[in-house]
């Protein structure tokens, strides 16, 4: 099986073997901008894998946007040059035969669900805590798109149980004010940060580090930032009830999640007794490439 990671700074193939083993991998930056320098790339990409483990692979292709499931069209993708264009039949027609694309969460939450953090879950909603904020969702090891083909887009939805001072919230790129991903992602927890303390942009993994140094307004700026994430997991238990939530992103590194979340998102939650398991990532970066691959389970299976 062949998983493709298509970022917007780089492009990254592996294959797997049908339980799991990497056999091999490469990444190259991605053409900036240049859709059919792109899809050459991809597709020699593929072709390389395949001719280094002397077999042909299903293709599986996570991507930062989604398809819309009526026109096939790729639609919220911040590579915006995929944004309109038939990017899974173009793919397949510069291949000579099938793929499968699906938003790059959703291959988080497959590779967690397949065998990662959330192996052995019905439901498992991976969430992406990094530049943006975003979740995938699994259910048997499968990919759940939904009717629209946007099942997961919690990024765009308004902070829940919003306090006085984070209203109407900041404007988010999508054009409404106070989204989850103005903030719950790095850039939100650090113009979080910034709005009440003032002077330079000080990048999330300072902040952490401060935090953990003893600096009282890194460690209010961080309890804000998991707060806030809590009230978001705390909605989705109310309304999915996963089985397990798998954290991915540069802050899914951040240890004090874990201990944090589950105890804040508890009060939230519309039952006396929660216990949904917040969890990292066991694949790390990997997890999407590898979630990539497996869109094929079925076949494997």
């Amino acid at each position: 099986m062949i998983g493709v990671d298509w970022g917007g700074t780089k492009i990254e193939v592996i294959v797997l073997s049908s339980d799991g083993r990497e056999e091999y991998r490469r990444r190259v930056p991605t053409p900036r901008g240049d859709y059919d320098a792109s899809l050459r790339v991809g597709v020699e990409l593929v072709r390389a894998a395949e001719a280094a483990v002397g077999r042909r692979c299903t293709v599986g292709i996570g991507i930062p946007g989604s398809l819309n499931p009526r026109t096939g069209l790729v639609r919220n993708a911040n590579s915006t040059c995929l944004n309109g264009r038939a990017f899974g039949a173009d793919f397949a027609a510069a291949l000579g035969r099938p793929v499968r694309i699906d938003n790059d969460a959703n291959c988080l939450a497959v590779s967690e669900a397949v065998d990662g953090s959330g192996a052995g879950g019905h439901v498992v909603m991976g969430i992406i805590v990094g530049t943006g904020h975003g979740s995938g969702i699994a259910i048997d090891g499968r990919p759940h798109r939904g009717r629209q083909g946007l099942a997961g887009e919690i990024g765009h939805y308004s902070l829940p149980w919003p306090k006085p001072e984070e209203l109407p919230g900041p404007m988010c790129w999508c054009g409404r004010a106070g989204c989850m991903e103005m903030w719950c992602s790095g850039t939100g927890f650090e113009r979080d940060h910034q709005a009440l303390n003032g002077g330079p942009v000080v990048p999330a993994h300072e902040l952490v580090a401060r935090m953990r140094a003893g600096d009282a307004a890194a460690r209010a700026s961080y309890l804000r930032f998991a707060d806030r994430l809590a009230r978001g997991l705390a909605l989705l238990v109310d309304l999915l009830d996963p089985d397990v939530f798998v954290l991915g992103g540069g802050l899914s590194n951040v240890a004090e999640l874990y201990v944090d979340l589950p105890r804040l998102m508890a009060p939230h939650v519309f039952t006396d007794d929660v216990d949904t398991p917040v969890v990292q990532a066991r694949h790390g970066d990997s997890s999407g490439v590898r979630g990539a691959a497996w869109l094929w389970k079925d076949a494997q299976d």
